[in-house]
């Protein structure tokens, strides 16, 4: 009985270690560039691209931090120069989702902005706490006054679309059109179920062992497309392996708990604020949809009423419909940077 008694509290004491482990909020990690990228805005830390990322762009992107508060920085790929596009991808992705967007688009006509949230891909890693939508907002709104643009179309997808269209809240007048991916825009106004998958998430340890420890999030991303295969594993591990090798994993997680599932919730509160953001707003903008989105794909007629006068391109793709439907995207911008500039066709 002694042993049994022995054994009970060994494992005890293990599950206690175990759930204290997994439960740590998480450290601020702050990456270090090397030399500096000069804008019209001023010069920027640069940040040299490792081999395994740099592959995926080509040798014309800049690449660089933008310091959003001390010890928090915004790494930014950027390409092309022109009428300039803020391209904000969400959760658990990084700016290199508009990879081939980009390779559809005008370089010579459009400056394509791709800042990676705080948390993801080779921006800064922050205590799990810190991922708040008010948080991601102020950090990209700072990021966008230190980039000193003065007008832009915006394009939106996952929690993109709320931190940037939070973000562009604070310039009133800035964004000149907006081309709406697969996101959520609206607080919601009852106590609600997203997903199966969300519910695991916000179950405090339940879901840090399911997200952290038995699976990772980024092997399975190809799950959510309308082809699996658009997400083979190099291409997830494009988005995981800076996450990983950082030293603090949470921004998945914490991402998937920033979701509102009540009207209380504190995301709901910022929501609110961008929904009588947009109904003040009077901007040529586009919806390209992915229908196959187990997340959001069936939001699409709450983001029509959003935008009732939007030209609507439904497709066959996932959640992640960047890397299905690049040129139905790449289209869209074109026509709504035409329509925000008020001028001849770009081609």
């Amino acid at each position: 009985m002694k042993i049994i008694f022995i054994s009970l509290a060994v494992i005890a004491a293990a599950l206690i270690i175990f759930v204290f482990l997994i439960m740590r909020d998480g450290k601020t990690v702050t990456p270090e560039g090397a030399g500096t990228v000069a804008l019209d805005a001023g010069v920027f830390e640069a940040f040299p691209l490792p081999d395994h990322a740099a592959r995926y762009v080509t040798d014309d992107y800049k690449s660089y931090f933008i310091e959003v508060e001390p010890g928090i920085k915004v790494h930014v790929l950027e390409v092309g120069a022109g009428y300039p596009v803020f391209l904000q991808h969400g959760n658990p992705t990084s700016g290199f989702l508009y990879r081939k967007v980009a390779e559809k688009l005008p370089k010579d006509q459009l400056r394509l902005i791709m800042p990676t949230l705080v948390g993801l891909g080779f921006s800064s890693k922050v205590p799990a706490s810190r991922h708040t939508l008010e948080n991601h907002i102020r950090w990209m709104t700072s990021a966008l006054a230190q980039l000193q643009l003065t007008d832009l179309v915006f394009v939106g997808q996952d929690w993109g679309g709320p931190v940037g269209m939070g973000a562009l809240s604070q310039s009133p007048g800035l964004m000149k059109g907006a081309v709406i991916l697969n996101t959520a825009l609206n607080a919601p106004t009852e106590t609600a179920s997203l997903s199966r998958v969300h519910d695991i998430a916000k179950t405090p340890v339940v879901g840090e062992f399911v997200f952290e420890v038995l699976v990772s999030t980024f092997d399975r991303l190809h799950q959510a497309q309308g082809d699996p295969a658009s997400i083979p594993p190099d291409v997830a591990a494009l988005y995981g392996r800076p996450v990983r090798e950082s030293g603090n994993r949470k921004a998945p997680l914490a991402m998937m708990r920033m979701v509102p599932y009540s009207p209380d919730q504190p995301s709901s509160a910022q929501l609110r604020l961008i929904e009588r953001y947009m109904q003040d707003l009077d901007i040529p903008t586009e919806i390209v949809w992915g229908l196959n989105d187990p997340i959001l794909g069936a939001l699409l007629p709450v983001m029509k009423r959003n935008f009732p006068g939007a030209a609507v391109t439904e497709t066959r793709a996932g959640h992640f419909l960047q890397e299905e439907v690049p040129e139905e995207i790449a289209a869209a911008v074109m026509r709504v940077v035409e329509r925000a500039q008020g001028s001849s066709p770009v081609d």
